[in-house]
């Protein structure tokens, strides 16, 4: 018997989270197509999320997302890393739901910090006390993280493959998600 995934599995959580590399670990291991909505706005745009954040604004961006998770939730079944705001939004929240599962990647903000604090791709993190402007996003955003349908703890010492294995070990607690195929 093998499985089959029946519906997109949405990857949500913070910058750092894990949600790129989790999620193609995840693909893999599923046999299915690893989709970064980022990576899809970028394409679209042909500029980088930071020039998209520069030139056009955080709402232009926010809208490009929404389009783009509405295409890929009802597309052929992936898994697909959302941007950290991603799930923020009510109606982002509505797409997912609507055809998709969403899984809150949870990582406490110690991990966070030591997964991000080198990284220069990070636009909301470009500020005087980069540190200080993730706890205030953290706090923000976890009780809508915490609106997802499932959550997979991570952990400083666990692996991607770890971590993949994980999320495939909640999405069996739901019936609708991976099917089995005789």
């Amino acid at each position: 018997m093998t499985e089959r995934l029946n519906k997109t599995v949405v990857l949500v959580g913070m910058m750092g989270a894990g949600k790129t590399a989790v999620g193609t670990a995840l693909a893999r291991l599923l046999g299915v197509p690893f989709r970064d909505s980022d990576e899809e706005i970028v394409k679209a745009a042909q500029r980088s999320i930071a020039e998209i954040f520069e030139r056009d604004g955080e709402p232009f961006f926010r809208a490009r997302e929404s389009e783009v998770l509405s295409r890929l939730v009802r597309g052929e079944p992936c898994v697909l890393s959302t941007g950290g705001g991603a799930f923020l939004s009510d109606k982002n929240r509505d797409i997912i739901r609507g055809t998709g599962v969403s899984v809150w990647l949870r990582a406490d903000l110690d991990l966070l910090w030591q997964r991000v604090r080198h990284k220069t791709t990070r636009p909301l993190l470009r500020t005087d006390n980069p540190r200080e402007t993730l706890r205030t996003l953290y706090d923000a955003r976890v009780p809508l993280y915490a609106l997802a349908d499932l959550a997979v703890d991570s952990a400083p010492d666990l692996s991607i493959e770890d971590m993949a294995q994980r999320v495939i070990e909640a999405l069996r607690g739901r019936g609708d998600v991976l099917l089995k195929d005789s």
